[in-house]
């Protein structure tokens, strides 16, 4: 954890960092099917509760099936259109477009599809610790995910009746 600054502390070179998209680095741990760029790490930054950078999906590709151990993930959808499989066997799916928000839980078991033929998926990222883990999974998906429309519990209709 962080110090609290001192009345003395040097914000020139311990203040706001701002990493260009020239400068993403993306020699990080990669999941087939996709590319990864991180922009905010431990390493680049000094940053030590979240990780944050860019993915892109190439047209009709999916990823390995994966999990990123105890970190929680938030996947933002700038461009393209976003199928998640998720479940030990990949059994529950969802699909996310430009200005959607996507959270994966810890260890949770997902893959990323592009679900478009033609254009590419891309996204911004961030984790919660400054470190990337992605841990590669050996599954053996269903052949028919179900679909899961998830509202959050704020949005949902209330109950009708008795």
């Amino acid at each position: 954890m962080t110090a609290e600054p001192s009345p003395h502390t040097d914000w020139r070179h311990h203040g706001v960092r701002v990493v260009t998209s020239r400068q993403l680095d993306v020699n990080t741990p990669q999941t087939p099917g996709m590319n990864r760029a991180a922009a905010i790490d431990a390493a680049r930054v000094g940053a030590q509760r979240l990780w944050a950078g860019t993915v892109t999906i190439h047209p009709d590709a999916k990823t390995g099936a994966h999990h990123h151990g105890s970190l929680e993930s938030v996947i933002y959808v700038v461009r393209g259109r976003a199928r998640m499989r998720w479940g030990a066997r990949l059994e529950f799916v969802a699909e996310a477009e430009p200005g959607d928000f996507i959270f994966v839980p810890p260890y949770v078991p997902h893959q990323e599809i592009n679900a478009s033929t033609d254009e590419p998926l891309e996204c911004v990222l961030v984790r919660s610790g400054g470190e990337a883990v992605v841990v590669a999974l050996d599954i053996e998906p269903v052949e028919h995910p179900d679909t899961v429309h998830w509202i959050d519990p704020l949005h949902q209709e209330p109950l009708s009746g008795k």
